[in-house]
This record gives C-alpha cells, structure tokens and sequence, in this order.
C-alpha cells in the first residue's frame, strides 16, 4: 500500500527533480504557460499555486519563503504585484492541466499547464501582415 506516500520521483535524484519543479515554476510564471509531460504539470501545479498565495498575503516574510521556489527576482517581483492583483479575489485554484495528447518521439502525454485568468497574448505579427496586405495596391486583372 501507498498510504502516506508524497510525491512523484520523475526518474530524477531529488536535487535534481528540485532543481527542475523550482525552474518550472518560475518558468510557468514568467510566462504564464508552459507545455510539459502530464507527470511534471502535476507535481509542479501544487508548488506555483502554493507561491502565488505566498504573493496573495504579502509581506518580507512570505517573499522569502516564495524566493525558495522561484528562481529570478523579476519573476518574484510580479507575483508580489502583478498576481496579487489578479488573484485577489479568487480563493485557490491559480492553475489549469490542458491535456494535449501523446509526444511523437516517445509516446509521452504531454500537457499544457497555464495560469487562469490570464490576459491572451496577442500576436503581433497578424495586424501588420493585415496591415501590410491593406497598404498593397492590388493588380489590375485583365
């Protein structure tokens, strides 16, 4: 039986399972979305929600325990500011597991793992390639 049993090993030594669930994390906040293996968004989803309520409650204290787990002061910075903002009002639930399918190499579920309530990214490239299609006189047919 498993009882009491806590996480995943991911095949890794535990320093390096750490390393790469505190990279994740700071990665998945960074740019509020990341594709990865179904296993890895699983084992990192409890470490980003647990330091975007550190961001939630403030103060030097609750910096200091999210600066274990994320790795770039910027990022940091924009959980204390940018996410207390957001997620002010919603009780938990930061994150969201987006299965994608199986991985063409090695047949491994893949998945998207995102934060909710995120602002979609526009692409800047579509309003200039329209733009440019508009500005272009069209040829003459004859």
């Amino acid at each position: 039986m498993r009882h009491r049993v806590g996480h995943r090993k991911l095949q890794r030594t535990t320093p390096h399972r750490m390393a790469m669930l505190k990279n994740m994390v700071t990665s998945l906040l960074e740019h509020e979305k990341i594709t990865t293996t179904v296993p890895k968004a699983k084992e990192a989803r409890p470490m980003a929600e647990r330091v975007i309520t550190l961001g939630k409650r403030g103060g030097v204290a609750n910096v200091r325990l999210a600066a274990r787990t994320v790795v770039n002061r910027d990022v940091l910075a924009k959980v204390f500011g940018e996410f207390k903002d957001r997620y002010a009002k919603r009780p938990g639930g930061y994150t969201r597991i987006i299965r994608l399918g199986h991985r063409q190499g090695d047949a491994a579920e893949m998945a998207i793992l995102e934060l909710v309530d995120r602002p979609e990214a526009e692409e800047p490239e579509a309003p200039a390639k329209a733009e440019k299609l508009a500005k272009k006189p069209a040829k003459a047919e004859k």
